[in-house]
């Protein structure tokens, strides 16, 4: 017994001997390791994340997606009416507003666009700018930024007595979107939005709009996802009887084709008219069904790089 006592001993005095020798050892090898990936995160080189979104709209507004530069845009907007306006009205297939629009990029970063939408004969054209391009890297940006500007037209007849000279009929919008890609299939976007109308009709409306939209894309496929949107009005700018804008839908990717199906509360497809005239309430049933389809032409081909 007092043989294995003394055996148990040594073997322990002998297993702290080697703790002490080898633990500086492990210490130093665990610092090293660490030195290391931290070069290698220096040295990783800088990528651009792109394709935050499928397509230019999310659903009725912009993203901060700009064509490949020398690439213009077809884009046909439908919307009908609602579909709680029961079997005589073809639950809203019988009332229908569109837009027809062409969208062209300079650079690949920016993009000029012009449409025509057949609610109040609207004319509008817009500016669209990335200004700043979410990368990873040893120097990584956690978002892109694109700022876009637009300026819209009502030629429609009025007969209300009031003036309505072509000042008075513009409106503006000018709008920061800030959007992340968080992985492969999920993309976060935020739209700070100011409108300003020369001219409001109904009592209690601004000037001046102020709204904040949210949206996102959740990627099922790689040619399928879901698409949510929402727009909340500043309640202090507005009249109690316009809604905030909801949207729901999905993309459908068939090959140089992007269908975009989707409910939503706003007839309008610019944003001088979803964002500031939408009046039904997409929670009480009011809900109208529409698509956008979009098509990518090459017109200048990019210079290849020698």
């Amino acid at each position: 017994m007092k043989k294995l006592l003394t055996l148990f001993t040594r073997t322990a005095l002998l297993c702290l001997v080697l703790a002490a020798g080898t633990a500086p050892a492990a210490h130093a090898q665990g610092d090293l390791l660490g030195q290391l990936e931290q070069d290698t995160k220096k040295d990783a080189p800088t990528q651009v994340v792109d394709a935050t979104f499928k397509a230019t709209r999310l659903i009725n507004g912009h993203t901060v997606q700009t064509p490949g530069e020398g690439t213009m845009v077809f884009l046909i907007s439908h919307r009908f009416g609602a579909l709680n306006s029961g079997p005589s009205e073809f639950f809203g297939l019988d009332h229908a507003t569109l837009r027809l629009g062409f969208e062209y990029a300079l650079t690949n970063r920016f993009e000029i666009g012009v449409g025509r939408s057949s609610l109040n004969k609207v004319y509008d054209g817009f500016l669209k700018y990335k200004a700043i391009q979410q990368t990873t890297g040893a120097r990584a940006v956690p978002v892109s930024v694109t700022l876009f500007s637009s300026a819209a037209i009502m030629t429609d007849h009025m007969t209300n007595g009031i003036d309505y000279t072509l000042g008075k009929r513009t409106a503006y919008t000018y709008q920061a979107l800030i959007a992340r890609k968080f992985s492969t299939d999920f993309s976060f976007q935020l739209m700070p939005t100011l409108i300003h109308r020369n001219l409001v009709i109904n009592e209690g409306e601004k000037n001046d709009v102020y709204a904040l939209g949210a949206g996102g894309r959740y990627k099922l496929t790689k040619r399928f996802s879901l698409n949510a949107e929402y727009y909340y009005l500043m309640p202090s700018y507005t009249a109690d009887h316009y809604r905030n804008s909801v949207a729901l839908g999905v993309d459908i990717e068939t090959g140089g084709h992007i269908f975009q199906l989707h409910v939503t509360n706003s007839t309008g497809m610019i944003e001088q008219q979803f964002i500031t005239q939408t009046t039904g309430n997409f929670f009480d049933g009011y809900i109208c069904f529409g698509f956008n389809v979009s098509r990518n032409f090459t017109v200048k081909q990019r210079a290849r790089k020698i």
